[in-house]
């Protein structure tokens, strides 16, 4: 009998991808919408679901899963807060992510996005589209060779960053618990107060842990920056605490600030807001309103071609693995019952 696998938020793109590296002959019903409360009937006559970041697998739509006989929720992302582990645990659910996939990905987007804010191209190409080809103040920068970065998060995706940076001439600094001897090679660990003091570009590849960093980038942190630093974040949005950044632009402490997530971004990103509709969120929209001096991306950081063979390769292992040995090594632990 074939495996019948639900595969959420699958774009028009992504779908030969999926068709492609199908080795294992499942049967995948490929779904453009997320995974809401309100289209759980979609995975009826399915044995397994693979989700992306922002689907909702509350504690309904495992109990309705539970009901139709599907046992598995997977995830073809790092990030697993989407699913409810103790909705999961009651209803003996198989979980499963993808730990890891091309750290380029996300790296490449930090360094567009810093260079953008660094360089002013969207102020200048805003204004050149518009026919004005003047140059002003705004146009003029530094060179990033003369400029220090600060990573905070040297894992796979930070240290990525920071062989491009160091590649272009920059003075790599980095932050981290764990020092790794790799790293060292290609930047210098300083104390997270010293790196803020002493970096031009702040970039965070840190994984969000809830009730423990949360908005770790909050006033006190932003005030410890360079006076008109450039701050991105590709990592987490709960890691940043939106308000003290709009007071950071406002007062001109930040230069500018790129980001690739906010917290709670289901419910703007992925979707289309007609001119002069509100956000739902006040102060993202007051910070959209500072563009060129902010630069938001939606959750694309992992929108490239090896990042998401990386996904779906990882995720089709996953369901081999648990249906050929019962486990599969990306399993995430549940709680105890």
């Amino acid at each position: 009998m074939t495996f019948k696998i639900a595969c959420y938020g699958v774009r028009p793109n992504e779908k030969p991808f999926f068709e492609k590296l199908n080795k294992y002959g499942y049967d995948l019903t490929l779904i453009e919408d997320l995974l809401t409360p309100e289209n759980g009937d979609t995975f009826k006559g399915h044995d397994a679901v693979l989700l992306r970041g922002n689907c909702t697998a509350n504690y309904n739509n495992i109990k309705k899963m539970a009901n139709e006989g599907i046992k598995y929720v997977f995830t073809r992302t790092v990030g697993f807060n989407h699913i409810d582990l103790e909705a999961a645990a009651d209803y003996n659910m198989k979980v499963a992510r993808v730990p890891s996939y091309s750290p380029n990905a996300i790296a490449e987007l930090s360094l567009t996005l810093a260079m953008m804010l660094l360089r002013s191209t969207a102020y200048t190409t805003a204004r050149t589209a518009r026919k004005n080809f003047k140059v002003d103040a705004q146009m003029f920068s530094k060179e990033i060779r003369n400029c220090t970065v600060g990573i905070i998060g040297t894992g796979r995706i930070g240290l990525t960053e920071a062989g491009l940076f160091n590649g272009l001439g920059a003075k790599v600094l980095g932050y981290d618990i764990f020092q790794s001897d790799a790293a060292k090679e290609v930047l210098e660990f300083k104390e997270l107060d010293d790196l803020l003091k002493e970096s031009d570009i702040v970039s965070l590849h840190v994984p969000y842990f809830p009730g423990q960093n949360d908005k770790m980038v909050n006033s006190e942190f932003i005030s410890k920056m360079k006076d008109g630093a450039i701050l991105i974040n590709t990592a987490r949005g709960e890691l940043q605490d939106e308000e003290a950044i709009l007071a950071g632009l406002e007062s001109h402490k930040l230069a500018g600030f790129g980001t690739d997530v906010f917290a709670n971004e289901q419910t703007m990103f992925f979707k289309e807001f007609a001119d002069g509709d509100l956000l739902p969120n006040k102060t993202i929209q007051l910070l959209l309103d500072l563009y060129p001096r902010v630069l938001v991306t939606p959750h694309v950081g992992s929108n490239t071609d090896e990042a998401l063979s990386n996904m779906i390769e990882t995720s089709f292992e996953n369901f081999n693995d648990i249906l050929t040995n019962g486990e599969t090594k990306n399993a995430v632990e549940l709680p105890n019952k």
